[in-house]
């Protein structure tokens, strides 16, 4: 997330999917072609949904709470079901009727959803006598329509090719994480995928369009993944992929201009990703009808003011109204004390409504309010799916009580950050814009552990722009001198300044001064993410530059945590 927030919601405005906002950003999609993920509180609900737009195919996350009803009406192509931590066969766990299974569309369970499925539909589950976790070799039935074009034909220890096997035996690598398992599938089902310790990896009651996977397709880990979710959603499901950013943006635009008509719309922009990306589609479908206001917190990145504004004041390439309000003194007053991160988060967002009001009162009379909130934002602040709050975002919300605008425009809140980043392109914002790095709404506020303060922010400016220009440097010469990226260049690295601090010797003085964390990760979707491996030489070079020329740190850390269990950023 890279927008600034609204937290505060009107009166009988509910955030959730049946509020205002809700209704503008979701209804040109009622029509279209859609799968649902239903989410039992699964760590990798985003990432099936990511996994199925992959295929051109829209997809969204709700709570296994959701009423059938209300999934019958949504008339989705297919259901998914997700993992989850519980057992099914236990009371209180999460569960779904067995109507779900008798709608006639097609249903693929994962992990626990396939647990569910054959406990519901009256197979057995129970715990396993021996835990599968990590890539783990499955046997697969070619024949099966999940599983199609899928692994190397199955060979005995010696070499020698299978050939008395029943089934189209072919092996593939999966990931594996589970400690009940299928011992007996229900009545109608096929099994379709074995392991050498569990009977059935997969099952398909093929005349019923019903199929249950023990292992996780959308995780990297699975080899061939992807081509499963791929078979199902574009195979049995019969999809035809029409989810793409060129006719979204055409959409998207042609929308906004019926909503607005010759209404004055306010953003806030951030200069990010996301909210540039709005600020794009809102400029070309209404131009000048569009201010953005552009709060200088004094928590963003080094120099990164005077870059916001030079890409989109004056002289920029957008045609739009542009405001900067330079209150980062009244920032650091507010944060004075503060170190609890969820408070700094709420604290930023509070202020940023308070300076957004004010600035709206200048400019009179504005109809719409538009933010740049993207989907995973929504789920991570638990109004998607069934995940508990990861954090808040600030953006995500309803209408501010005491702001007085007719609704709030979302035109990006159904995207993840990928595809945020390839409608920018279709827009013809420029590459150095659409793949900055993300930056969370509350800046530097969470990259500074404790309490903030303007010589805190100062600290990790500065290291943090040696440190990217140390990594962009060194990527740079790789790709000179081998014609390529370099494999281990990160998705996104920044420096945080830690609260520790320690005693050092710094020309034969003793110093007593805060410790730098770098972090960089490498990531497809920011779903999950590793510790990028880069040179340790970058990293020598790096330290050196950061203790020699900050003022006030004697240490650098690097940050090897994956997500999960960690997150990108620091609080």
């Amino acid at each position: 997330m890279d927008s600034y927030s609204i937290i505060r919601v009107k009166s009988g405005v509910s955030p959730c999917g049946g509020c205002t906002v809700g209704k503008i950003t979701r209804r040109k999609w009622v029509n279209m072609e859609k799968v649902i993920v239903i989410d039992f509180g699964g760590q990798y609900n985003q990432l099936v949904a990511r996994r199925v737009r992959e295929c051109n195919v829209y997809c969204e996350i709700y709570s296994y709470r959701t009423d059938l009803a209300q999934i019958k009406a949504m008339n989705p192509k297919g259901i998914i079901l997700t993992g989850g931590p519980n057992s099914c066969y236990e009371a209180d766990s999460p569960t779904y009727t067995r109507e779900l299974f008798e709608l006639g569309i097609p249903v693929l369970g994962l992990c626990y959803g396939a647990q569910l499925m054959m406990h519901v539909l009256g197979g057995k589950v129970e715990k396993a006598p021996v835990r599968e976790y990590g890539k783990i070799e499955v046997f697969v039935d070619r024949t099966s329509p999940l599983f199609a074009e899928v692994g190397e034909r199955a060979q005995k220890a010696d070499g020698v090719i299978w050939d008395d096997h029943k089934t189209d035996d072919h092996t593939t690598i999966c990931w594996m994480s589970h400690n009940d398992y299928i011992s007996k599938p229900a009545p109608g089902f096929s099994v379709v995928a074995h392991t050498a310790d569990c009977p059935v990896a997969a099952a398909e009651n093929r005349e019923e369009n019903l199929f249950a996977i023990q292992f996780h397709p959308e995780v990297l880990h699975t080899v061939e993944g992807t081509k499963m979710l791929y078979n199902f959603v574009r195979g049995v499901c019969g999809c035809a992929g029409t989810w793409r950013m060129d006719s979204f943006v055409e959409n998207t635009i042609k929308e906004i201009r019926e909503k607005v008509g010759d209404g004055k719309v306010l953003l806030a922009l951030s200069g990010g990703v996301d909210s540039s990306v709005a600020a794009g589609l809102l400029s070309r479908a209404i131009g000048k009808q569009l201010t953005c206001v552009f709060v200088d917190h004094g928590l963003l990145r080094k120099d990164e003011g005077d870059e916001v504004e030079a890409v989109f004041g004056e002289g920029g390439q957008f045609d739009l109204n542009f405001i900067r309000v330079n209150a980062q003194e009244r920032y650091y007053s507010k944060l004075a004390g503060v170190t609890e991160p969820e408070q700094k988060r709420k604290i930023i967002g509070e202020e940023f409504i308070r300076v957004f009001e004010e600035e709206a009162k200048k400019i009179g009379a504005v109809d719409f309010l538009a933010q740049g909130t993207i989907y995973p934002d929504v789920v991570e602040s638990g109004l998607g799916g069934e995940s508990a709050v990861i954090k808040s975002h600030h953006n995500v919300g309803g209408l501010p009580e005491y702001v007085d605008f007719k609704e709030i425009i979302e035109p990006l809140r159904n995207l993840f950050k990928d595809e945020v980043r390839k409608a920018g392109l279709e827009l013809g914002i420029s590459e150095k814009l659409v793949f900055r790095q993300p930056f969370p709404g509350p800046g530097l506020g969470i990259r500074i552990i404790g309490e903030v303060t303007a010589e805190k922010v100062r600290i990790v400016q500065d290291a943090d722009a040696i440190y990217r220009e140390e990594v962009d440097n060194a990527a740079a010469a790789y790709a000179k001198e081998h014609g390529g990226t370099a494999p281990w260049k990160p998705d996104q690295y920044f420096a945080a300044l830690t609260n520790m601090r320690s005693v050092g010797v710094m020309g034969d003085e003793r110093t007593y001064d805060y410790a730098v964390a770098l972090r960089a990760v490498k990531t497809v979707d920011f779903m999950t993410a590793e510790s990028a491996e880069i040179p340790f030489a970058v990293l020598q070079t790096v330290m050196s530059r950061i203790i020699n020329e900050v003022r006030g740190v004697n240490r650098v850390f690097y940050d090897l945590t994956s997500k999960p269990p960690g997150t990108i950023e620091f609080e």
